[in-house]
């Protein structure tokens, strides 16, 4: 009571004396004066100052959540927050409707593979880690589907993954879904082929402006088709080759697992206007275009149309051209009722949930304790909806933090990375594995021939400086990067375009394809795969190369250079409080050895299991520190959020429950 803006100002100056432009200087290796510059064209931005921490540092650093929490207060401090020219918060601008069907029930159990009680306050699933949580939980999956997912490739230790899909007694049978070929794709019992955006009926929604919208995607030659009056039932009958659009392959499997209904899971597909049959396409987004986006159905009939048929013309609609700042909106008076508002000015109501045309979903405040839900927040006498918070507020102090074991990081403030100067040792040097270029996606473009002819290898990006201390004597010459599990050996690239004292080895490139084995021949080299014991090898056996086929393009390839798959070498560095995977890598650097070749790569899972543990020992367990007896805050982010019991650590241990 009695406090004032003015008085945080003044805790602000001595919480955070020690971070002076000299301090930020030494440990950024920018001049001091170059940074007090920055500093002041901030300090004059008001509202329009913009912040972004796109993964970049949040994903490649031990701590690198207090990145977005820092760059967040300097927007509060600002008041940059939602307007124009500054920083909108996640979501507020992308519209996800409801489906015709949603649970009646939250599940009951709680899934110890994916939410593990070691990062109670992890933001997302565990799901990098899965090798290492199935062993150590001695758990075992029945059906393991990877969608749209390539673990083999894109995450770290991928050939534990190899171990762990190759083991029937984790795995039982492995479905891949994937639009193209990938590595992972060869360690199933079944490959299903997905439709890319051209060839799946589809939502989408993106923040892009002050706005909402949502738009339609259809699979072409069914379109087209079926606007020549052809009637077309399933997608297989026009899309190429064996492509089935997923809602189609969902609709289908799930009325095959529960052809009378009795397991209650048929139901979420069965049509409303025909019950016994299945639930069509056209039905699955009629009802969802006419009932759950907000504006459709009004801006359709003008236009003579349903709403089907308008977003089947226009392909997207807008839903509001200002959604504004939402935590400064006024909570309706119908939803204020025999209103009750606590000594933190948080306003709980008897008032019913209202309907909503959007998906559930987002953070869960609990209720007072006489069961008045928080409906928003007082404000200088007004009732505004406020923040998703516990508080309502923005936290610039979060009680969640410091109750559940971490009560020095519960303010915005400095972690040093785990490749800090401080943590390597004198021969090793920071590796950044995050930067992309940008005519790659992932995975996902390999067989994309015009992309590929741009960028189709990753050399090892290395200062003269650093390469002539590692006796690295040209561009082009072979180096060996050694990392925590084994080494992977590729060509180098000495250039003044990277800082003194770091190497980098971008994404995307080191595709492969086991020797003896049909696939993708765009962008993919074959290799040997090999494995003695806990020790694996990958070895090139052929690059890129003209081949014949029904584009002629092919035969132009000139390139040979696909690259090396280094994140088979990393190992899992799970962030111990959001759980992020820490992706910079400690490795040491040498001219390649006698026998080595670009694209090797050599790895000891072995090893990565101490490593994992060595991760481990970091986080602070819900065993020991929840302080509610519970396996993670019930109000944070939680998909498919099971029951409240659920969430109750149970009284002594029991087998894992997948």
């Amino acid at each position: 009571p009695g406090a004032s803006f003015e008085n945080f100002e003044e805790h602000l100056r001595e919480i955070y004396s020690e971070f002076t432009f000299e301090y930020a200087s030494t440990e950024s290796g920018i001049d001091a004066a170059t940074l007090l510059e920055v500093a002041k064209v901030v300090s004059t931005a008001g509202t329009r100052f913009a912040t972004h921490n796109w993964r970049s540092a949040g994903s490649g650093n031990l701590g690198g959540w207090q990145v977005a929490r820092t760059l967040t207060l300097l927007n509060a401090l600002l008041g940059a927050l939602a307007t124009e020219g500054g920083t909108f918060p996640n979501s507020w601008n992308k519209f996800t409707p409801s489906p015709p069907r949603l649970p009646h029930q939250h599940p009951k159990g709680w899934n110890e593979v994916t939410w593990p009680r070691e990062y109670p306050l992890s933001l997302m699933e565990m799901s990098f880690l899965m090798p290492h949580l199935m062993k150590d939980q001695d758990a075992h999956l029945d059906v393991y589907f990877t969608r749209v997912y390539n673990p083999v490739w894109t995450n770290p230790d991928g050939f534990s993954w190899i171990e762990m899909l190759s083991d029937e007694e984790r795995i039982g049978l492995h479905v891949a879904m994937t639009p193209t070929w990938n590595e992972t794709a060869y360690f199933a019992d079944y490959i299903l082929p997905m439709g890319h955006a051209s060839e799946r009926h589809d939502l989408t929604s993106y923040e892009q402006y002050n706005g909402q919208w949502i738009a339609f995607r259809q699979p072409v030659l069914r379109a087209a088709r079926e606007r020549l009056d052809e009637e077309i039932t399933d997608t297989r009958q026009v899309n190429p080759g064996e492509v089935w659009e997923e809602n189609e392959f969902w609709i289908d499997l799930t009325w095959r697992i529960d052809p009378d209904g009795s397991l209650g899971i048929r139901e979420f597909f069965e049509s409303k206007k025909v019950p016994g049959e299945k639930m069509t396409i056209d039905e699955y987004y009629s009802w969802i275009f006419d009932n759950s986006v907000p504006g459709l159905p009004e801006a359709s009939a003008a236009e003579g149309l349903s709403p089907l048929e308008y977003m089947r013309r226009y392909g997207a609609f807008e839903i509001s051209n200002k959604v504004g700042r939402v935590h400064e909106q006024s909570v309706p008076d119908n939803e204020l009722e025999d209103v009750r508002v606590d000594e933190m000015g948080r306003v709980y109501s008897r008032a019913p949930i209202p309907p909503s045309p959007k998906a559930p979903g987002g953070t869960k405040i609990d209720d007072d304790e006489d069961g008045r839900r928080r409906v928003g927040i007082r404000v200088d006498g007004e009732i505004l909806k406020g923040w998703p918070t516990p508080t309502g507020k923005l936290e610039f102090w979060s009680r969640t933090l410091h109750d559940w074991g971490w009560p020095e990081l519960a303010i915005p403030t400095y972690i040093k990375s785990h490749i800090h100067p401080e943590n390597l040792e004198d021969d090793q040097i920071p590796l950044i594995t995050t930067f992309r270029v940008p005519v790659q996606i992932h995975t996902r473009s390999a067989n994309s021939k015009w992309l590929d002819e741009i960028a189709h290898t990753n050399p090892l990006w290395i200062h003269p400086i650093d390469a002539d201390r590692m006796g690295i004597s040209k561009t082009g010459d072979l180096v060996r990067v050694e990392t925590e599990l084994g080494y992977f050996v590729l060509k180098s690239w000495i250039t003044e375009g990277i800082r003194p004292g770091v190497a980098a080895c971008s994404h995307h490139m080191g595709r492969w394809k086991p020797e003896g084995h049909k696939g993708q021949r765009l962008g993919i080299s074959t290799v040997a795969l090999n494995q003695e014991g806990s020790e694996w090898s990958l070895t090139p056996r052929k690059g890129g190369e003209p081949f014949a086929s029904s584009d002629p393009d092919t035969m132009r390839i000139w390139w040979t250079d696909l690259g090396v798959h280094q994140n088979l070498t990393h190992a899992v560095h799970p962030d111990p409080i959001s759980g992020m995977h820490c992706w910079h890598q400690a490795v040491r650097i040498c001219p390649a050895k006698e026998g080595d070749q670009a694209g090797d790569v050599s790895v000891d899972t072995g090893k990565s299991q101490a490593a994992y543990e060595k991760w481990l020992a970091m986080t602070r367990s819900a065993d020991r520190y929840s302080p509610d007896g519970t396996r993670r805050p019930y109000w944070m982010l939680r998909p498919v959020r099971p029951e409240r019991d659920a969430y109750r650590l149970p009284l002594e241990t029991e087998p894992a429950e997948v």
